[in-house]
């Protein structure tokens, strides 16, 4: 029926089920949706020697759970492409391969015969036992995962838990339940040690640049010197290097440069093993363009009806292979996709959590303007996805795991901001595509964990969990709020512009050959021009975190930072100021995006404070000059001390800060309350929220894309928004490729298909990159069913007679006793098999692949309005839709065309 989810189920099929002893387990199905028997898994490929040039679905493990029968005859791989898996890598997305009621599949032991080599197992096998089973199938490199297939999954292995008895029935039933809890508490501890060990280490590397301690060389300058300024245990390079010739500024920085040099280098030296190569096949995704557009010269030197094999993709006319480094960049934008259902394998595995660890570590103390915040949220989320794998429950099931990754990253947060409410805010309104109340509960708990466990570890010595913690006694006056609005405005305009320099200096410099094939050419150079330009200026001569500190803390008796001036000296301190927001805010610019691990939440912070606390002392100034001026109220009638009071610099830093970060991130309520957290003060919750309000507005009608909105671009990851729902004034019919027959299985003269062919049409999907595809089956131009690519390979592959003499059974309607008397056909060709087939026919059982189809694939009319194709792909998590028109089918929408679709209607908006 147009509109509706199809399912064509031979009613005789479903009677013999339904009647057969053997069906042990018989588990609840919805009404009109028939029982299915339980099938098998996907398919199997060789493990293989692999290096940095070989595919990234070559990793340490195979891609496809590797079996013990293996088939001579395996799908042609071109560009390195293999079928392997790596347990080490990021989110190995599993699917259980077994039929449920639903259609779905779950993984069974084969039964084989001797001479077709596959068949269907028995009725006896239950579903649960399928699901429940061992047995798994990974998700391939750049696909999308299927939620409603792990939730269903789900529900079924909780039933079983339920159907257990006696106290080993609640035993197992309780340790379910905690194990959630169990990850969380454990990925929060774990958080807070790693931070805690980047924290200590960084900063000690990071005074390397000015010298070293004589007697205990790993300690930092303050842990030498005891909080002093110089002390004589610590020995600069101008004290080391004597040269009586040469003033010893210049010796220091000389040698400033060259720490910054070789720390920088070191870091991206260390990036550079995370290297990932991805093939032309898959790269082809990177474009979402399914549509074999990239192959277009091969699919119209060929007829519609052509159902000959077309020539594989030679080496002129592949694309060239992608490449990315999973330990680079912040990882943010890559964990938001990775939540929203894409597999990016690699990003979130122990091999990229330890290279980041390191390489973070190297980066920030090496000066550049980049910070550590943003890679704490990558890196608990890479402790998430190893530790899912203590508890099968979360291990093989993605729509478990991302339960548990969405509080591991809210966890970074917390350890980053020392804010444990603002990590969960964190995750629920950034990076989380799905964020029931069981996991906010949790990701809390993991929260408090991690901030408590970094609190106690005391990484800074001072009780602090960050070193820009800061507390404010004094309140803000009303003639404040007007700055406050201001400097909102200002930094969402900041933000907004740092968006697009970011994207300007990533075409155009980083297009040089030379810079897109050496990395390191890059990481060198801006490394040099830190050096040279930072040396000379106080403030962009100190690690970022500790420089918002002082922009933002407030003046004290016995302050030695320079920002407490006279009302004389005002001026020069605004002079001083505005030449490091001149360098701070140009090495922000070209640093983001280095192939070394960095964030960018602290450094835009940094820039956004130094304008704040220009703007706050000139304010300061103004009251200095006009103490009696009706606009200041209250300072208008203090003495010299009271204005000094009145006005309080380091909160105009904090709001400028927040208001560059929000016009960068476009985190709000986020911001407001890590804000609230990092100082305490509930009276400045007012004007935190007033200037993020203004921030984010000012940003959106600048540059409407966040940061990680211009990432998830650049990078053309098929990620679909489920934040903001687009207009469409379109239906589903005027986005469908057209229908090729050789991208579906007609039926309709015969349910047998030769096994050779079948492997034509699975090698030309592979091809065009749709791997995360499927081969509709039609009869009568009607739509019965859907063999997906994964498992259409590994049933091809588990057939060991040679596939030109193999038959396979595409649909259980018609016995394969009766289909000699109708005369079996060759797929999509009009001529009969041949006596000699027919005959070698008789003396071999043809494989059975109905276990491996999904019988009721979601299919919309051709009419329906592209919202609710939308809805159909945010809220089911749908990899495809079928496209039916009057019962009869017209072709597939893949998830990746529809964010194509998307993208496209946008730019034309």
């Amino acid at each position: 029926m147009p509109g509706s989810k199809l399912s064509f189920v031979d009613d005789d099929s479903r009677n013999e089920n339904m009647r057969s002893p053997l069906l042990s387990v018989d588990p609840p199905t919805r009404p009109g949706i028939p029982r299915l028997k339980t099938s098998l898994s996907m398919n199997d490929a060789a493990h293989e020697e692999h290096d940095e040039h070989t595919a990234l679905l070559s990793a340490s493990n195979s891609s496809i759970h590797q079996r013990n029968a293996r088939s001579g005859r395996t799908t042609p791989r071109y560009g390195g492409l293999s079928r392997k898996s790596s347990m080490a890598a990021s989110m190995r997305i599993r699917k259980t391969p077994t039929r449920d009621a639903f259609g779905y599949s779950y993984p069974t032991s084969p039964v084989y015969t001797r001479a077709g080599g596959l068949r269907t197992p028995r009725l006896g096998q239950s579903m649960l036992g399928g699901l429940m089973s061992e047995e798994r199938v990974w998700y391939d490199q750049f696909t999308s995962t299927d939620w409603v297939h792990d939730s269903i999954a789900d529900g079924y292995r909780v039933l079983r838990l339920r159907r257990l008895r006696g106290w080993r029935g609640k035993a197992q039933l309780w340790f379910d339940s905690v194990q959630g809890w169990i990850l969380v508490l454990l990925v929060g501890i774990l958080t807070a040690v790693i931070a805690y060990f980047i924290d200590v280490s960084e900063s000690a590397i990071f005074d390397i640049k000015r010298g070293y301690c004589s007697d205990r060389p790993w300690l930092s300058h303050n842990n030498c010197c005891l909080g002093t300024y110089s002390c004589a245990r610590w020995r600069t390079w101008s004290e080391v290097i004597e040269m009586s010739n040469v003033d010893m500024v210049w010796i220091d920085y000389f040698m400033f440069i060259v720490w910054c040099v070789v720390l920088a280098g070191l870091s991206c030296f260390i990036t550079l093993f995370s290297k990932t190569v991805v093939p032309s096949q898959i790269a082809a995704t990177f474009d979402e363009d399914l549509a074999a557009t990239k192959h277009k010269n091969n699919d119209q030197a060929e007829d519609d009806k052509d159902n000959s094999s077309r020539q594989p993709l030679t080496q002129e006319n592949r694309l060239p292979p992608s490449i990315y480094y999973s330990a680079a960049g912040s990882g943010v934008a890559e964990v938001k996709v990775i939540l929203s259902g894409f597999v990016l394998h690699g990003y979130l595995g122990l091999r990229t959590l330890i290279l980041k660890i390191f390489a973070l570590i190297l980066s920030v103390a090496s000066g550049m303007s980049l910070g550590k915040e943003g890679p704490y949220v990558h890196i608990a989320t890479c402790l998430g996805n190893v530790a899912c794998r203590l508890f099968a429950k979360y291990n093989d099931n993605d729509g478990k795991r991302r339960e548990i990754l969405s509080a591991s990253a809210s966890s970074g947060v917390a350890v980053a901001f020392g804010s444990p409410l603002g990590g969960v805010l964190f995750g629920l309104e950034e990076v989380s595509y799905y964020f029931p109340p069981k996991t906010l509960f949790r990701t809390f708990f993991c929260c408090i964990a991690a901030a408590l466990g970094l609190k106690f570890l005391n990484p800074y010595g001072n009780n602090k969990i960050v070193l820009f913690e800061v507390k404010y006694v004094t309140e803000w006056r009303a003639f404040e709020l007007v700055g406050f609005a201001f400097l909102g405005i200002l930094g969402g305009v900041a933000g907004a512009l740092f968006i697009k320099a970011s994207k300007f200096w990533a075409t155009t410099f980083r297009r040089f050959p030379l810079i897109k094939k050496y990395p390191m050419v890059e990481v060198l150079l801006v490394a040099l021009i830190t050096g040279i330009v930072s040396f000379w200026n106080r403030y962009t001569r100190l690690p970022v975190a500790e420089l918002l500190a002082e922009l933002a803390s407030p003046c004290t008796e016995g302050t030695m930072t320079g920002l407490c001036p006279a009302a004389e000296d005002i001026p020069s301190v605004i002079g001083y100021l505005t030449m490091a927001f001149v360098i701070k805010a140009a090495l922000t610019i070209i640093t983001f995006g280095i192939k070394v691990p960095a964030g960018i939440y602290v450094p835009s912070m940094v820039v956004g404070g130094l304008m704040g606390r220009i703007f706050g002392h000139f304010v300061q100034w103004l009251v200095y000059q006009y103490p009696n001026n009706w606009a200041f109220g209250y300072c208008s009638n203090s003495n010299s001390g009271a204005i000094e009071e009145c006005v309080t610099p380091g909160v105009y830093a904090l709001i400028a800060a927040a208001a560059t970060m929000c016009g960068v991130t476009r985190l709000t309520i986020t911001l407001a309350v890590i804000l609230f957290e990092l100082t305490g003060s509930l009276y400045h919750v007012l004007p935190f929220s007033l200037a993020v309000l203004f921030a984010k507005w000012t940003a959106d009608a600048v540059e409407p894309s966040s940061i990680y909105d211009l990432l998830t671009d650049m990078n053309s990851y098929p990620f679909l928004d489920n934040k903001s729902t687009p207009v469409f004034d379109t239906e589903l019919g005027d986005i469908v490729p057209r229908l090729r027959l050789d991208k579906v299985i007609d039926i309709t003269i015969s349910p047998y298909v030769k096994a050779s062919q079948l492997r034509i049409k699975l090698t030309r999907l592979q091809n065009a990159g749709e791997l995360d595809g499927g081969l509709p089956i039609i009869r009568e131009k009607a739509l019965i069913g859907l063999i997906p690519v994964p498992d259409l390979e590994y049933a091809l592959d588990k057939i060991e007679t040679p596939e030109d003499e193999t038959m396979c059974l595409m649909s259980s309607s018609q016995h394969p006793a009766n289909a000699h008397h109708h005369g079996w056909h060759a797929f999509g060709t009009d001529e009969t098999l041949s006596d000699e087939e027919d005959d070698a026919l008789d003396f071999s059982e043809p494989a059975d692949l109905t276990p491996f189809i999904d019988p009721s694939p979601v299919a919309l009319d051709m009419h329906s309005p592209m919202d609710l194709v939308y809805q159909c792909f945010v809220k089911l998590g749908l990899r495809y839709v079928c496209v039916v028109s009057d019962g009869q089918y017209r072709g597939m929408v893949h998830k990746k065309t529809f964010v194509k679709y998307i993208k496209t209607c946008e730019e034309k908006s």
